[in-house]
């Protein structure tokens, strides 16, 4: 197959249109930006019963793909809630993403880690979460000035020989799409942190020992459409995807 296939892990729906019931699927802009960089996007519905055959379907495949969604709970990271404002809190998400992340790293395969798959990969490595950036109770002091980042458009300073970097052609991306609540607390065992913002919130992380596996707090697929540097990190991974095709 030329096209090599990326895996993106769905989500249920409360509510689809076209159909009776309640349904499964993934935001569009993540298919688009696979497929204008190369790729085939394969869709995997999130179900409980699938989870034992996961690692079996990626290596099937050439990639994977972690999107953006609600909260992780943070029974994940050991951690009770400490905010009213956690939100989208589903059990089954966490557990067949933690699984793709676990069967990623054995396997060597390549992932993108987007905004919550960012979070997914800091906790399966060990690390916790900042559960709200807006509770002061819980920021860092190097955090205390940070302007938000929820539905905002701000810059990013990356590592130079970061992967992330290399990707996007630069290692100062001023227009980085963010919508999130939380970050990286604790950072897992094998990440290295490779991106702050200006408020030292934590952008950017790459596995020490993994072939190629980046991620990134904010949503590149928001705007590739029209940026060639948020594209950048899909083309990246389709190609390495290609150069290490099982």
């Amino acid at each position: 197959m030329d096209r090599p296939l990326i895996v993106v892990v769905g989500r249920e729906l409360s509510r689809a249109e076209g159909m009776r019931g309640s349904g499964f699927g993934a935001g569009r802009l993540y298919a688009e930006s696979i497929a204008r960089a190369g790729g085939l996007p394969l869709i995997v519905p999130p179900l409980t019963e699938i989870r034992d055959d996961l690692a079996e379907l990626l290596r099937r495949c050439d990639g994977l793909v972690l999107h953006g969604g609600g909260d992780i709970n943070p029974a994940a990271y050991r951690q009770e809630p400490r905010t009213d404002t956690l939100y989208g809190i589903n059990d089954v998400h966490d557990a067949l993403e933690m699984t793709m992340v676990e069967a990623v790293l054995d396997q060597n395969l390549p992932l993108l880690a987007i905004c919550r798959g960012l979070q997914i990969v800091n906790v399966v490595c060990g690390g916790t979460l900042i559960q709200d950036l807006d509770s002061r109770d819980q920021v860092d002091q190097k955090l205390e000035q940070h302007p938000g980042h929820r539905q905002t458009l701000h810059s990013v300073t990356l590592s130079p020989d970061s992967r992330a970097a290399l990707a996007m052609g630069t290692a100062h991306p001023q227009r980085c799409h963010s919508f999130h609540h939380q970050a990286i607390d604790r950072v897992g065992d094998g990440l290295n942190v490779t991106g702050h913002s200006a408020d030292g919130v934590i952008e950017a992380i790459e596995h020490l020992h993994a072939h190629w596996l980046v991620g990134v707090q904010w949503h590149p697929e928001d705007t590739s459409a029209e940026d060639p540097e948020q594209q950048g990190l899909f083309d990246a991974l389709v190609n390495e995807c290609r150069n290490t095709h099982h």
